[in-house]
């Protein structure tokens, strides 16, 4: 029996599209919604069947559009509604669809729904975010709320003085938390989501969805970090006590109508079996979630306020990771989101793989590889396709345009300047720059690079972000018509997916856990086997299987170092128990039986 039934959405690869990054097309330096439609059959040709849109709705952009002041209207700077209708028709057309962000665990403080909030304390909306009066000391000196710690640094707390009292905002100053307690901001939700599904949008991306539902009571976090004023507060904000009610909700009023893509971003939360309660069928909420235990895999451990700050890592780590989500409930229908990078994170070749010239291509296809073979959705990040890696270490913090760096940077110079009492300028931040060069989101969205033109054919202007140094070099058209190019490969990559049902259905079975070289898996669904294996080292090696597994007659059918023709080299191999087989520096094979 199908531990899984098919549908058109497990199937599917979806592409994140930064609208912002990837192409203008009218010179202003801001990518937009036409440039997107420029590039639709560059999509189709790829093998994407999902275009998944970062915020494009009207923002101040403090934290680059998911900061909404109109959840109904387009921003000036992408386009219009019109232009909007005119993609999704291209979309649709290629027989491809759409897929839109849904940001609503907060808005804008420029939304006219927090405006009227703010107006007063008895305007109808004031109860549609979360205010509290402030708190005194025996000075009569006024502090927030509670000690909750912003994710972009300081309270999350910020005083009105209008009314006397703070608002909420987990995120930025600028973007007030939605109350969701609130039946009438729920019912406000479900009518913009259901405006867009009305228009012809074929799904959503959900923001942060776990943190809707607050602790009651918004008491003080553990004091964990004595020196510091704030104190990381997730549990009294992630997961909380109503947000499966609230989404349940949200599928009866909405994404029960239609048949729609639908993936939660769950942040603060490693718990497969929390995770779990958003997405399995029984619950009734939705498709999957990402999680993000294996990408805060290179961060430090229980350290929040250094989350940009680089851990190396073992690949023991990494597999005991993917191990554990690829095989989680099963048999109860969870399903799996499969990504290693996107617009919060650093490149996952210059993180997972190696990005020095000498590797970047090879360990780019052995990542893909690791990708495409995982059990789950499909998706990838605009850029990956052909190993686009983190802008270099010479570039100094001007060059970093992300709210979250800029605060995290100068909040831990201000702090060395206060503990030194000396001059500024003698602060030593190299090892925050180091981070950042890793870590920081910046990385995802720096503007595509498409040719070897001026700003690399992404803008006929002055781009809003510099272009990566190496774009006259590394960009789409250099390896469109190069079949050994990371583009083509991906092609080809996706291709196998969709040809090998197994890949993305099959259960998965983990092999030699402790290797600290080679990852080593199979890939199991109705009679047929897949086995992978990869090298993550710069090294050649001889793997030797292990024994017991009853290995017999696998078909060589991919793999990343190019025979002249293809990449798989073909062949009957017969892997007995025990064989052995021998790897290049960061060589990914993919075997399939041939019963």
């Amino acid at each position: 029996m199908k531990a899984y039934p098919e549908t058109w959405w497990k199937d599917a690869v979806v592409y994140q599209i930064y609208p912002i990054s990837f192409l203008d097309s009218n010179g202003d330096g801001l990518g937009d919604l036409n440039g997107i439609a420029q590039k639709l059959d560059y999509l189709k040709d790829l093998g994407v069947d999902v275009l998944w849109l970062s915020p494009i709705y009207k923002s101040p952009l403090a934290d680059m559009g998911y900061d909404i002041s109109d959840y109904r209207d387009i921003d000036a700077r992408y386009g219009t509604l019109k232009d909007w209708d005119n993609l999704l028709a291209g979309v649709h057309g290629r027989g491809m669809k759409l897929m839109m962000d849904l940001v609503v665990n907060h808005t804008s403080d420029e939304h006219a729904w927090f405006k009227e909030s703010k107006s007063s304390k008895t305007n109808p909306k004031r109860d549609w975010y979360i205010w509290r009066p402030p708190k005194y000391d025996a000075a009569g000196d006024r502090h927030p709320p509670n000690n909750w710690k912003a994710q972009f640094q300081g309270s999350v707390w910020e005083y009105d003085t209008t009314t006397d009292e703070y608002y909420l905002h987990l995120f930025h100053t600028k973007q007030p938390d939605l109350n969701w307690e609130n039946p009438e901001v729920r019912q406000a939700v479900w009518d913009l989501m259901l405006f867009w599904v009305k228009r012809g949008c074929d799904g959503f991306r959900m923001d942060v969805i776990n943190l809707l539902s607050k602790v009651p009571g918004l008491p003080d976090a553990p004091v964990t970090i004595p020196e510091d004023e704030y104190q990381e507060a997730s549990a009294f904000f992630a997961n909380g006590p109503r947000v499966h009610e609230f989404i349940q909700e949200m599928f009866r009023n909405v994404l029960s109508q239609s048949d729609l893509i639908t993936v939660g971003e769950a942040p603060f939360t490693h718990s497969p079996a929390e995770l779990a309660r958003y997405v399995l069928p029984e619950n009734k909420e939705l498709n999957m979630a990402f999680h993000f235990e294996l990408v805060d895999l290179d961060s430090p451990r229980g350290a929040e306020r250094t989350r940009f700050i680089y851990r190396p890592w073992k690949l023991s780590e990494l597999k005991e990771i993917v191990n554990r989500w690829q095989t989680f409930k099963r048999e109860e229908g969870f399903w799996n989101s499969v990504y290693i990078e996107n617009h919060d994170q650093g490149r996952s070749v210059t993180r997972w793989g190696n990005d020095a010239d000498a590797w970047r291509t090879i360990s780019a296809k052995m990542l893909a590889i690791l990708e495409v073979t995982l059990g789950g959705t499909q998706y990838v990040f605009q850029g990956q396709e052909i190993g686009i890696r983190n802008f270099p270490r010479s570039w100094g913090i001007e060059e970093y345009k992300d709210v979250a760096s800029q605060n995290f940077y100068h909040g831990v110079l201000a702090k060395r300047q206060r503990e030194s009492g000396g001059d500024p300028d003698s602060i030593n931040m190299s090892d925050i720059l180091d981070g950042l060069q890793k870590k920081a989101r910046d990385h995802g969205r720096i503007p595509m690079q498409w040719d070897s033109s001026a700003h690399a054919g992404f803008t006929t202007g002055t781009p809003w972000m510099r272009v990566n140094d190496d774009y006259p070099s590394w960009n789409t058209a250099a390896q469109l018509d190069d079949p050994q190019s990371v583009h083509a490969f991906w092609k080809q990559a996706l291709r196998l997916r969709k040809e090998h049902k197994l890949l993305i259905y099959g259960d998965f079975q983990h092999l030699v856990p402790q290797h600290e070289q080679v990852f080593a898996y199979i890939r199991a669904y109705e009679g047929r086997l897949a086995l992978v294996v990869l090298n993550f080292t710069d090294s050649d090696l001889v793997f030797r299987l292990p024994s017991g597994e009853g290995y017999s007659r696998f078909k060589l059918v991919f793999g990343n170092y190019y025979t002249g023709g293809d990449y798989a080299g073909g062949g009957i191999l017969d892997l007995s128990c025990g064989d052995e087989v021998s790897l290049r520096a960061y060589e990914g094979k993919v075997y399939v039986s041939d019963s």
